[in-house]
């Protein structure tokens, strides 16, 4: 118990003289001893390396989870040390509103049809992002995290411990500065009486012992200050990391784009196929007859499109002969049709027609004839056959 009472008090004596030390810092009443320039711009770099680090972590988590609410829920359920439960991201959602709505208005239509094509690619979509998040969260965002929870807090503990120690260091300069002004005084007086000469043996034991301390203090200020550097320049081996990190989260999000790429560009294949203007059904009440155009993804020469082009090249060569020879060919019907008014003929998917060309007719239309039926159909929804 006795040696507990000692060591409080040994230990409060020492927190005053920091806590003097300090103040008299702050207000010009004191040295300080100033670290070396090389262990400042470690310093400097180390807290630069921090708030960067934090920045960047932000902003990727916010590109990875825009909704916040999302990533509040995350971050408690990682504090809890529980798996967060599966949800479908907003690709996947509108994919899901897409396939649904086409099975509504039915798969054998036009746009129904086209709807799931552009769901299953939503899908798709959602789950080239999802790989894209998992990657990014384990190769990117934790060696991140690790950094500011482990090695920087690491150089924040030694850091404060090297403030203290420099805290003492300055105290026992002060100490040592004091006791030798003290003993100069006693050795001027130590001839005019003899109480004196005893507090000048006093002042040279206080000023013995403060060197000493010094001593002590220094050796213990060097340390900590070399464990201090040795941790600061380890800040290098960790930007390195970072940039190993930095390599794999941009090869993540290239694949992710490529693959998008990739997806959309099978889409725009698969719904070429669909007509892509619509004249208006009622062109007698409508000036002009406005038509709606579907537009396409510039796409690189690199890409496999030559036998698209060759078919719709052969299409509309195939079209242009029917009407200037003035003859009948059979068609294969592409997509459901409904008749706009009493002059066009409504069609079915896969049935095959028979259809000629009229004089004066516009050009996006031909005749259509299914039996005893006759009328108006539109030439995006036909196939000639041979």
């Amino acid at each position: 118990m006795d040696f507990n009472v000692k060591r409080l008090a040994a230990d409060a004596g020492t927190f005053l003289s920091r806590a003097v030390q300090f103040t008299e810092e702050k207000l010009g009443q004191a040295e300080k001893t100033e670290l070396d320039a090389h262990l400042e711009k470690l310093l400097i770099r180390a807290e630069s390396t921090k708030q960067w680090t934090e920045k960047i972590m932000k902003q990727t988590e916010v590109l990875l989870q825009p909704n916040p609410n999302v990533r509040l829920e995350e971050f408690v359920y990682e504090k809890l040390e529980k798996k967060v439960p599966t949800r479908m991201n907003n690709h996947e959602l509108l994919g899901q509103s897409m396939i649904e709505s086409g099975n509504e208005f039915g798969p054998g239509t036009a746009y129904g049809n086209a709807l799931i094509k552009c769901g299953e690619t939503e899908k798709q979509i959602g789950g080239a992002e999802r790989e894209f998040i998992q990657s990014a969260a384990i190769n990117f965002l934790t060696p991140f995290r690790n950094f500011l929870e482990g090695d920087f807090k690491t150089i924040l503990k030694e850091r404060k411990l090297l403030q203290v120690k420099r805290l003492d260091l300055d105290a026992a300069k002060t100490r040592l500065k004091k006791a030798r002004m003290a003993d100069a005084r006693a050795a001027v007086r130590t001839h005019t009486h003899t109480l004196i000469e005893q507090l000048s043996e006093f002042f040279s034991f206080l000023h013995s012992q403060a060197e000493q301390e010094l001593k002590m203090t220094q050796s213990e200020f060097d340390r900590q200050a070399e464990i201090t550097r040795l941790l600061l320049e380890g800040v290098s081996s960790t930007h390195a990391h970072h940039l190993r990190c930095l390599n794999d989260f941009v090869e993540a999000e290239t694949t992710y784009y490529a693959q998008c790429y990739h997806y959309m560009v099978d889409l725009q294949k698969q719904l070429g196929s669909f007509p892509t203007s619509f004249s208006n059904n009622n062109q007698s009440s409508v000036s002009g007859g406005a038509s709606i155009s579907v537009p396409t993804i510039p796409m690189s020469a690199s890409l496999p499109s030559v036998s698209a082009g060759r078919s719709s090249s052969s299409a509309s060569v195939g079209f242009s002969e029917l009407r200037s020879s003035n003859g009948s060919r059979k068609a294969r019907v592409l997509y459901d049709y409904d008749a706009g008014n009493s002059s066009e003929l409504s069609l079915l998917a896969d049935e095959v027609i028979v259809v000629s060309s009229v004089p004066g007719m516009d050009s996006d239309w031909l005749m259509g004839e299914r039996g005893s039926q006759k009328g108006k159909v539109p030439i995006t929804y036909l196939e000639l056959l041979n």
